[in-house]
């Protein structure tokens, strides 16, 4: 009896030390910011944005070409005047104003709409921009961002 104990209990040892790995892969994180800082998305700049669709979003300022990424599907987007409201997370309010990093906490929101929380934010070339922005289903300028923190 005690040597079918003794198997049983290697053999349910095995098993579980060979399913550890597979529970244990290393996970993509939640966010990864855009760094350096002086490469985020500023909102006070941008010159024109287009809502390409539910979840991806681009953004000129000058030169520079941002794609914005969302967490989840957000529809709402398309609604109400042609106006977004890209917004920073508290915590890099005071540090870094108008800046999108694709950190935990910051936004984006049609006027009147609830925020869409941010996944991630890149910066692409003209070629892509104008690719994505070609297939937008809602354009506008930044003229409607805000000038103070």
């Amino acid at each position: 009896m005690k040597s079918a104990l003794t198997g049983l209990f290697a053999f349910t040892f095995a098993v579980a030390a060979n399913a550890a790995p597979a529970q244990t892969k290393p996970k993509a994180p939640a966010y990864t910011p855009l760094r350096p800082v002086a490469d985020c998305l500023r909102t006070d700049r941008i010159n024109e944005w287009h809502i390409v669709d539910d979840r991806t979003v681009t953004a000129r300022t000058g030169p520079d070409r941002y794609l914005v990424k969302l967490q989840v599907a957000c529809p709402r987007l398309s609604y109400g005047p042609p106006t977004l409201l890209f917004h920073s997370n508290r915590a890099n309010q005071a540090v870094i104003p108008f800046s999108i990093c694709g950190e935990a906490g910051e936004s984006v929101r049609a006027l009147g709409q609830p925020p869409c929380p941010i996944q991630s934010v890149r910066k692409i070339d003209k070629a892509e921009f104008d690719k994505l922005s070609a297939h937008a289903s809602r354009s506008g300028s930044g003229a409607n961002q805000p000038s103070k923190p």
